[in-house]
């Protein structure tokens, strides 16, 4: 065995590790990452708030939300988590996951109906990372029309009991 520690890989060798593992996972998992961005520009092109993340496996991973100081507080960052989870239900996504730090933008995300699912503590002697799902529900009319097909709704009617007209049957 020979190790190498570095903190400055070769771009090659770092490639050869992030590769060798996604080969590995497409054996087990579809390939079907994709990136998922938004970007809020003023007239002159110029970003002054973004979001970056991917979608994977049924779910958006959010990596970054970012609004420039001067343009907070505007519904610029709402703005763009509802336009990604739009797109994400969109590919297929059911989920979002996103962390985020103690100093940052906790609140508005549990605002947003995101859940702690894990924290982690002592990160620079003081701060706490929190790691955060929210499960998304398509919009009122938006549902997936496979949820409704014939064999679907005659099966729900056996094992609920329910009327050719959507009424419960009730034990007698």
């Amino acid at each position: 065995m020979s190790l190498e520690l570095t903190s400055n890989p070769s771009p090659e060798d770092e490639i050869k590790v992030v590769d060798g593992i996604r080969s590995f996972n497409r054996l087990h998992m579809p390939s079907d990452v994709e990136p998922l961005c938004v970007f809020d520009r003023i007239e002159n092109g110029e970003i002054i708030a973004g979001l970056a993340g991917k979608t994977y496996w049924n779910y958006l991973e959010v990596s970054f939300l970012w609004v420039a100081e001067s343009h907070r507080h505007q519904g610029r960052a709402s703005a763009m988590m509802k336009a990604a989870e739009e797109e994400a239900l969109r590919r297929g996504c059911r989920n979002i996951l996103l962390d985020t730090y103690s100093f940052q933008a906790l609140d508005f995300y549990e605002k947003l109906v995101f859940s702690k699912f894990g924290t982690l503590s002592d990160f620079s002697g003081e701060q706490t990372r929190y790691f955060l799902h929210k499960e998304l529900q398509p919009a009122a009319g938006e549902l997936d029309s496979t949820l409704f097909s014939e064999d679907l709704v005659a099966t729900r009617r056996r094992i609920l009991r329910f009327d050719e007209n959507e009424n419960p049957v009730h034990p007698q």
